[in-house]
């Protein structure tokens, strides 16, 4: 399944730099967000390099989902493709 990371999770002075927003095709409302938590996400990188992490809530009522990444997934992963497994 592919999703589209949106954008870091950020507040008014400050963004959380593991946390992203991604948006699943397919998954429009909270209820079927709420059936993805706990899966597995993987981004990979232009040179290859594969960064994961994992589903760790809904964020809205829209169907997105806040995601927890390892440490060191760059800027440029924002609007790109992941891998939800």
């Amino acid at each position: 399944m592919k999703g589209k990371i949106l954008s870091f999770r950020r507040g008014r002075h400050k963004y959380k730099p593991r946390q992203y927003i991604v948006q699943v095709k397919g998954v429009d409302t909270k209820d079927k967000a709420l059936k993805l938590l706990g899966k597995k996400v993987s981004w990979e990188s232009p040179a290859g390099k594969i960064i994961n992490g994992k589903i760790s809530s809904t964020h809205g009522n829209k169907g997105c989902l806040r995601t927890l990444f390892e440490k060191g997934l760059p800027g440029q992963a924002v609007l790109s493709e992941v891998e939800i497994i």
